[in-house]
């Protein structure tokens, strides 16, 4: 909905939120999420706000709302009813008004310390039983500064300096953010300076409501909370598809010449689109696949990328489709090529005609309104479309799979049997049970598929940690790699024993390797740690949405026999056969469990 996309009104938002919300309810493809606020503060517009921005993203909120500046008791104390709600995330909604210890100016430095270690181990008590008694995610606020400098300068680097102080907290904060599964932390220290302390602090707000901050931030606030959640969930966009003139660079190539295009440090109209290739450039570095899609001839698109400032060269991408073509279609092939879904790409173009096209086409992609080109940094990056809340060398590598991909379907156009073509790839799949070495990716993979995933379950990495406690359960990782490269850890199944039965309560495959048979090789390692138990009977579910039609048929193919459809999907069962033959031919398997 553009008007939950940057730059967006907030007072706008605020004025509409019923009629945002009802617009965007009828939406049938909701995941369902219980999100507990523990209140600092005032928190229920933020709360309605908040709802807004997640049912953008495709979330629908549960909300349990804490009592008024009561955080602290409920989270160690009267932590019964919190249980009860069991929330998948809790947001530990706190600010400078919450600060129990700000030193005074006549505080000695050790005095100071012993009032910032109080001050980091309240909080930590909330997290730690927070932690302890729930499986969920953590988001918790830093601090913002405060709106008064008594000191001034000195303030911030003195001992007994509430803004050093506050800083020395933050660092806390963060240190634990650091080192702690999934716990988040929510910037508003950021958000408030971004914002502007003068506009952020509102003291009316404060002293007849107790908002913490004017309520013109509460938007702000909400929609950095909504794109952390979404990111955990695996709502973050994927693909970055780029116009190129007037857009990466100033002018017109075609037109202008390489030698004319504004592009670099050296003048005033060429550092905007230098600045934009440094952070795409960057945005590739996390794993976003980046794609070219212009109304150009191609070997004069390329060109421009010879340009001596241009950071961003032609082997940077992925897909680059430079042709007379209507953009809507070459975006379209572009999407199938990377296998993700629409809502996955973006496509940064300067021409709104281009992009209103675009949108009537493919509605479920972003196109961000691009204005001056001083501000396309800004539009992107405050949009959020990229939230890192894991970072792991797997998505550092990403566009090395893709571009690995490129090749692999450049050699199955050379052969008209698949099967040896899959032969030819010189496949070796590794099996390993979920680990401390790979259980980043394999949360990362379990919360962020939605085509190859069979029935929707979502976990975080605390709860994964209490299944692998159980050694009756079953939990089987894959790595694949061939003569083109390796594509890291792609799948994970985890099932579940219950009484005679091996029951498949997950089942994810990243779309990178889709149609290599790796599912056949999966299945048949589930098939031998059943056996290795005496278990006979496997069963599993499909559960239906809009994004995984490619797994309908996955459990007919494997010899799965539907017992009955049921209201949240369809119920198969597999009889293993004394004499079970394994369903992999094309690939070597390695067993590292």
């Amino acid at each position: 909905m553009k008007e939950l996309e940057y730059p967006f009104d907030s007072l706008e938002i605020l004025k509409k939120k019923k009629s945002l919300k009802r617009t965007l309810l009828p939406n049938d493809n909701f995941i369902e999420k219980r999100i507990a606020i523990l209140s600092g503060s005032t928190v229920g517009e933020l709360q309605n706000i908040l709802e807004i921005f997640l049912l953008n993203h495709g979330i629908k909120p549960v909300f349990w709302q804490g009592k008024y500046n009561r955080f602290y008791e409920e989270s160690v104390f009267e932590i019964s009813e919190l249980k009860y709600f069991n929330p998948d995330v809790v947001y530990v909604h706190t600010t400078i008004k919450n600060l129990k210890y700000l030193p005074e100016i006549t505080d000695t430095k050790e005095m100071v310390d012993e009032k910032l270690n109080q001050e980091y181990a309240y909080f930590k008590d909330v997290w730690d039983n927070l932690k302890k008694k729930l499986s969920c995610s953590i988001i918790q606020n830093n601090f913002e500064l405060l709106p008064h400098r008594c000191m001034g300068n000195v303030d911030v680097y003195h001992s007994s300096g509430e803004i050093n102080y506050i800083n020395l907290l933050n660092q806390k904060f963060y240190e634990y953010a650091r080192t702690t599964d999934s716990f988040y932390i929510n910037d508003i220290n950021y958000q408030s300076s971004w914002f502007g302390l003068e506009k952020w602090f509102d003291n009316t707000s404060w002293y007849l409501y107790k908002y913490p901050f004017s309520s013109e931030a509460i938007p702000l606030v909400s929609h950095n909370i909504s794109n952390i959640i979404k990111s955990i969930y695996g709502k973050n966009k994927k693909a970055l598809i780029l116009d190129l003139d007037n857009t990466l660079w100033g002018g017109i190539i075609g037109d202008d010449g390489l030698e004319n295009i504004k592009l670099g440090i050296e003048t005033g109209e060429g550092m905007p689109y230098y600045d934009l290739q440094k952070y795409i450039k960057k945005l590739s570095d996390l794993g976003i696949a980046l794609n070219v899609c212009s109304k150009n001839e191609e070997k004069t698109a390329k060109l421009g990328f010879t340009h001596p400032s241009s950071l961003l060269k032609k082997e940077d991408f992925i897909v680059f489709k430079a042709n007379w073509e209507n953009k809507d279609t070459n975006i379209k092939e572009i999407i199938q090529e990377l296998n993700i879904l629409d809502e996955g790409a973006i496509l940064l173009d300067d021409n709104p005609a281009e992009r209103l096209i675009i949108n009537q086409s493919i509605p479920k992609i972003s196109t961000p309104e691009l204005s001056a080109p001083e501000n396309y940094v800004k539009i992107l990056d405050q949009s959020g479309f990229f939230e890192v809340t894991a970072l792991s060398l797997d998505d550092k590598k990403r566009n090395e799979y893709y571009k690995a991909n490129k090749k692999r379907e450049e050699t199955a156009k050379t052969y008209t049997n698949y099967k040896e073509y899959l032969k030819s790839l010189e496949m070796v799949c590794t099996f390993e049970n979920i680990n401390e070495k790979n259980i980043e990716r394999a949360v990362q993979l379990i919360n962020k598929t939605n085509q190859f995933n069979l029935t929707t379950v979502r976990y975080t990495e605390s709860e994964v940690k209490d299944l692998i406690k159980d050694q009756s359960n079953i939990t089987i990782c894959s790595k694949l790699k061939d003569k083109f490269g390796d594509n890291g850890l792609v799948s994970c199944l985890m099932a579940k024993l219950t009484k005679d039965i091996m029951y498949i309560d997950l089942w994810v495959m990243s779309c990178r390797v889709f149609k290599r048979d790796l599912e056949k090789a999966i299945f048949d390692k589930l098939v031998n740690h059943c056996q290795q138990r005496n278990i006979k009977k496997i069963q599993g579910k499909y559960v239906p949405t809009s994004k995984n039609g490619y797994v309908k048929y996955l459990y007919s193919t494997l010899g799965f026999l539907s017992l009955k459809t049921e209201e949240g999907g369809e119920l198969w069962e597999y009889i293993i056969p004394d004499n079970f033959e394994k369903t992999n031919t094309v690939m070597e398997e390695i067993n590292n469990d």
